[in-house]
């Protein structure tokens, strides 16, 4: 299954059945009188958090999306069944906004959280409703009333605790195969993580965390360049970010410089992704060119009053020290 974060829905609840005319029948009774029963209520359009999807590609097959309608009245005064109500399941962190103006319609961050987001129509009244003393046999009855109808957008942000940030291939979907059961493609080319993955990582004393591998973010990406801002809304869920660093990136990558633009593009992006708690990890700490630039880079952060955390997701040095610090800034965060 791919995953998918951003779908376009044409929803619509289900409309109203409408009234019966209709007239008693009855052998000896020659003025029955109206015995037109009420259309029945249309199916309101839900939403609902559920644990087990996480990604919108069902309703990317499936973009129209329409409730039940209610069941037309009829005689005997009998009135019609309400539509079924269409509840459509979605991952937690879904954001729901009207295609049109972009305005947020709800934002579905809580486990199990559900929202009507369209309501059916009401079911038209039979011909019975509307005897009067004057007018005893009413020759009309109301038509159901339509159900909402509205073209929305889903946007996907991944709910974690922790996110991993880096330009492409320092590391990131290694490190987190180390210390999770998710598994990313791993390769030594850029950008061979094309999509978010997100990995439970399992601590001391049973506690746990939930670490989101981002793909590689470049400069320009609040601009749209590279992966773009489609994966930079990810990191705005996360509640601490892992900034990882590779001072061997490339021939003439300059690790300090790494980090700083990437600040800048999260700064740019929103304002308060820049203000979140971070981490700094020095990766490949398995390669002897790594090992030699690492007293260039612990100065510049001691002296912003960070710590440098040198690991090896190859080998798992310095991962134990890590995952202390991640869960004592966590918890403390929380």
């Amino acid at each position: 299954m791919s995953f998918i974060d951003e779908v376009k829905l044409f929803a619509r609840a289900g409309d109203g059945g409408a009234g019966c005319v209709s007239f008693r029948r009855e052998k000896f009774i020659p003025f029955g009188g109206p015995n037109g029963g009420d259309g029945g209520k249309g199916g309101d359009l839900i939403l609902q958090v559920s644990p087990h999807v996480s990604t919108l590609y069902d309703l990317r097959l499936h973009p129209h999306q329409k409730a039940e309608r209610g069941k037309n009245g009829m005689g005997k005064d009998c009135h019609g069944a309400s539509g079924e109500d269409l509840v459509i399941p979605v991952p937690q962190g879904t954001i729901v906004k009207d295609a049109e103006t972009g305005e947020i319609l709800a934002d579905l961050a809580e486990p199990e959280q559900r929202i009507i987001l369209l309501k059916g129509g009401r079911g038209g009244q039979g011909n019975a409703r509307f005897a009067t003393s004057t007018n005893k046999a009413p020759k009309f009855a109301q038509p159901g009333e339509e159900g909402e109808e509205r073209v929305i957008r889903l946007e996907l942000k991944l709910m974690a605790d922790v996110g991993l940030l880096g330009f492409p291939s320092v590391g990131k979907s290694s490190l987190i195969t180390r210390v999770s059961a998710a598994r990313p493609k791993i390769a030594d080319y850029p950008f061979t993580t094309l999509k978010p993955h997100l990995g439970v990582v399992e601590y001391k004393n049973y506690r746990t965390f939930v670490m989101a591998d981002i793909p590689g973010i470049i400069e320009g990406a609040s601009e749209g360049a590279g992966l773009g801002h489609r994966f930079l809304r990810h990191v705005e869920r996360t509640r601490i970010l892992l900034h990882l660093l590779d001072p061997c990136r490339t021939h003439d990558s300059n690790p300090l410089e790494d980090y700083e633009t990437l600040n800048r593009e999260l700064a740019l992006f929103n304002p308060e992704l820049a203000q979140k708690p971070q981490i700094i990890v020095v990766n490949k700490m398995d390669l002897p060119d790594v090992q030699a630039l690492l007293p260039e880079i612990t100065p510049y952060f001691a002296r912003l009053g960070m710590k440098v955390f040198p690991v090896s997701a190859a080998t798992g040095e310095g991962i134990a020290a890590l995952l202390d610090e991640i869960a004592a800034t966590i918890w403390k965060e929380g």
